[in-house]
């Protein structure tokens, strides 16, 4: 046996090999089966485990007592492993499956004894693959060869498999976008066929491939893919108004381009799922407020517009509320401008109140995505990493100050310290002694100090309060640099 097959089986987690054995061990065939083996020959860690065995589900259920679901009709029972990170292992009996009249599942299911069957019925070669116990891969189809060039074709006739289930004109550009591949010739052209059957799947699976789809590397290659099978214009066709729209001086394409390039720039450098969706749809609202052509053509208020499209497209792809509220408030703030030489610390403030401090690095990711995508070279210029530096600067709140001290001045009236210059004397010089060592800053510790202060004379109090006045200038300093050098400001 080769090392290489050997090496398979090793990668195999305990919880599944023990399932495995024990099926094998009651007399039964049982082979490990789909992505499991696809992602053990690429040496990427499996999410889902499935077994594909000739037991019937109920005698699969004699063999293991403890199971989380049973799907008799199609022959699936999820058996538990006691295990957080594989909580279940499905194992489903071969099986041959007659019509499928939802363009989801089968009307009809037939329990048969052989794998090569059952192997007929899947996707696409590189899921069509099983593992024996012994090592050996099992390729009827030629998946390895598939894998090994990252192609995505089907298993047999790609109109018959994508009548079946119409998910699979979704799930190949998944799949092309997750191997860094390509869909084969025959099997793309069959997608750009039955493209309109994606109208017939219920929008929460779209959304979870469409979301799998943005959330790789090659996120602008897939929406590409979804414009060329004619996909898109069945789940987003909002996306393709933008198309052949041309923009103003500031942008080199159109404004579907620029959306797909801005998505490009927030896949590759790894932003969350919020950000890249806000950077597909950020522009969206332009067609629609165009005014005049050419260089000096407008979109005013496009940003508004956006935001109540973006809402439309994320409810009606069934995004959880927070998402799609978080996304349509990061395109309706996009456009965000400062005049940095102007600019004050009070304006700074509302900003932040308006956009909210925990949406600033995402839109700010959002910007700099909007700016590649526009065709510029830089995705942080130094007026946006100028305007970075004074947000942080207004918000950053010192560790120390005279309002953290334990004691006041009413404090200081009560131990006697006449009304007048000489409490902020005490106060400040208190500071700077926590500031030396915070522990200090205990109530008690600090009335003692301010007993010894209060007998001292009024000049000498000033003197070493300008100390303390000179040392926070200091801090604030070096706070200051370190900011400057955080953004790359001179």
């Amino acid at each position: 046996m080769e090392p290489r097959v050997l090496s398979l089986i090793n990668k195999v987690p305990k919880e599944v090999l023990d399932i495995w054995k024990k099926i094998i061990d009651s007399g039964y065939q049982a082979f490990l089966v789909g992505g499991a083996v696809r992602d053990l020959i690429l040496g990427v860690k499996p999410k889902d485990w499935d077994i594909t065995t000739n037991a019937k589900p109920e005698e699969i259920l004699e063999i293991f007592p403890e199971v989380s679901f049973v799907e008799t009709k199609f022959g699936t029972v999820g058996v538990k492993t006691h295990s957080e990170e594989i909580p279940v292992v499905e194992v489903t009996t071969f099986r041959k499956e007659g019509k499928y009249e939802d363009l989801r599942r089968p009307s009809e299911v037939f329990f048969i004894n052989s794998l090569e069957e059952d192997l007929k019925r899947r996707d696409f070669t590189i899921n069509a693959l099983a593992l024996s116990f012994d090592g050996k891969v099992i390729d009827l189809f030629g998946g390895k060869k598939d894998l090994a060039k990252r192609i995505i074709r089907t298993v047999g006739d790609p109109e018959e498999r994508f009548k079946e289930d119409a998910l699979r004109l979704i799930r190949a550009v998944r799949f092309a976008c997750e191997l860094n591949g390509r869909i084969h010739p025959q099997t793309f052209k069959a997608i750009q066929k039955y493209a309109q059957l994606i109208r017939y799947i219920a929008w929460e699976r779209i959304r979870d491939e469409f979301t799998k789809i943005i959330m790789t590397p090659r996120a602008m290659y897939g929406i590409e893919l979804l414009r060329k099978s004619g996909i898109l214009i069945d789940i987003i066709p909002e996306l393709l108004q933008g198309y052949g729209v041309m923009q103003n001086k500031h942008h080199k394409f159109d404004v579907y381009t620029h959306n797909i390039k801005s998505l490009d720039y927030a896949a590759r450098n790894n932003y969350s799922l919020e950000v890249r969706l806000a950077s597909l749809f950020h522009d969206i609202g332009k067609p629609l407020t165009k005014q005049g052509e050419g260089p000096d053509c407008t979109f005013y208020n496009h940003e508004i517009v956006g935001a109540k499209m973006v809402k439309k497209i994320l409810e009606r792809l069934r995004y959880p509320k927070r998402i799609v509220e978080k996304v349509s408030h990061l395109v309706r703030h996009h456009m965000f401008y400062f005049d940095l030489n102007v600019v004050t610390e009070a304006a700074i403030r509302r900003f932040v109140r308006r956009v909210g401090r925990e949406n600033l690095e995402e839109l700010f990711q959002l910007r700099k995505a909007d700016r590649i995508g526009s065709g510029v070279p830089k995705a942080e210029p130094y007026r946006l990493r100028k305007l970075r530096y004074l947000i942080d600067k207004v918000l950053r709140e010192p560790e120390i100050t005279l309002k953290n001290l334990k004691i006041n001045g009413h404090d200081l009236l009560k131990l006697g310290v006449p009304q007048g210059p000489k409490i902020g004397y005490i106060l400040k010089i208190l500071l700077n002694i926590v500031i030396d060592d915070p522990s200090k800053n205990e109530r008690d510790h600090l009335l003692q100090e301010a007993e010894k202060l209060k007998e001292k004379p009024e000049e000498e109090l000033r003197n070493l309060a300008q100390l303390t006045e000179e040392r926070l200038k200091e801090i604030e300093e070096a706070v200051d640099k370190e900011l400057k050098m955080k953004y790359r400001l001179k």
